[in-house]
């Protein structure tokens, strides 16, 4: 096991201008700053992000809670390397993190336990030397990734119910690509190019040794970027050749019920779901907005209208956050969507949309 040093940073930097979401269904930056934030994921009211720290010359994983309007920052994991991609899960987040030692430069995942704001414990999820750990998304106390180098990445999983102590399990292996997973309890999805082109799959891992892996969406083009909430799956797909947002009903592996979200001539990318919601990046406005989905209604709305972009959207209950270009630089910003919105749970049998 190789042994990394981290260091836990809490800015005293100046109380920024952070407006709180008001009644009116309102966007608000969350922590304004000419540095680069990428990258957000949120559970509840507590952001996560990673952002370019123009001081270090690195990327750095930022927390913040959106119930702490005056000083919303909680946290910065950092360390002389890089901290991306970070995912969050209750009291649990999890990042990629850039670790040299005693030779070996690689990614590892990490995980952080903030149940204890002023005291958060850091853990080691994965960190085989030489051999790169990526992209993690967690969920109760389940941890994935994608593991290994381009060509030849596979999905991997750790049961963090020992934090200190977690067990590796594999959930998917082949001689192409499987990237970009996703889970929801004991179900993962991920993209595939076993076929050539790029396709969804997904594995119950309720038996760690012997996960049980089924197609979601093999048809021909690309199907990407999956994220799962229930029984519902949903990715952006370029069957028309423009990128669309389908989703598909997996109650029934065997037989999964497709149906679609978003199909128009514009480009619809980069979904997530919580709940009812979804959630995406669209650009049929000649700009990238932030569109929304309630799968209990039928209703689509739109959430941002800003004539700069809006992209990388995340969804938890009623709260929306993503990357926006408005003050010219990326800054995470978000909303408390109103009703009815946000209100509903996914039926437990989809046959269709209107």
């Amino acid at each position: 096991m190789k042994f990394t040093m981290y260091l836990l940073i809490l800015l005293m930097l100046p109380t920024p201008g952070v407006s709180q979401a008001n009644n009116n269904d309102q966007p608000f930056p969350i922590w304004p700053t000419t540095d680069e934030q990428e990258s957000p994921d949120v559970y509840g009211t507590i952001v996560v992000w990673q952002q370019f720290v123009s001081e270090y010359g690195d990327y750095d994983v930022f927390v913040a809670d959106l119930n702490n309007p005056t000083q919303p920052l909680i946290k910065i994991f950092g360390y002389e390397s890089e901290q991306m991609n970070p995912a969050i899960f209750e009291n649990y987040i999890v990042w990629q993190d850039f670790v040299s030692w005693q030779g070996s430069a690689d990614w590892d995942i990490r995980m952080a336990d903030i149940s204890n704001q002023n005291e958060p414990n850091i853990y080691v999820v994965s960190d085989i030397a030489n051999n790169d750990e990526q992209n993690p998304a967690i969920h109760g106390n389940i941890v994935v990734w994608e593991d290994g180098f381009p060509g030849s990445l596979n999905i991997y999983g750790a049961d963090i119910t020992d934090p200190a102590g977690p067990t590796e399990f594999l959930i998917s292996a082949l001689d192409v690509d499987q990237q970009n997973p996703h889970l929801y309890r004991n179900t993962v999805v991920w993209q595939d190019s076993y076929f050539g082109d790029r396709d969804i799959y997904a594995a119950d891992i309720w038996l760690r040794n012997t996960p049980l892996e089924f197609p979601v969406a093999i048809l021909e083009k690309d199907q990407q970027n999956p994220v799962i909430y229930g029984n519902i799956v949903v990715w952006q797909d370029n069957l028309f050749d423009n990128w669309d947002i389908y989703a598909a009903d997996i109650s029934d592996p065997n037989n999964p019920v497709e149906f679609a979200i978003a199909v128009n001539d514009s480009s619809a990318v980069a979904p997530d779901i919580d709940d009812g919601v979804i959630v995406w990046q669209d650009d049929r406005n000649n700009n990238w907005d932030i569109f929304g989905y309630n799968l209990v209604t039928g209703h689509e709305f739109q959430i941002t209208q800003n004539q700069n972009d809006q992209i990388n959207p995340a969804v938890s209950g009623n709260v929306v956050v993503w990357q926006d270009y408005r003050n010219g630089n990326s800054e995470i910003y978000a909303i408390f969507l109103d009703e009815p919105e946000a209100t509903g749970n996914i039926p437990e049998i989809r046959n269709n949309v209107d």
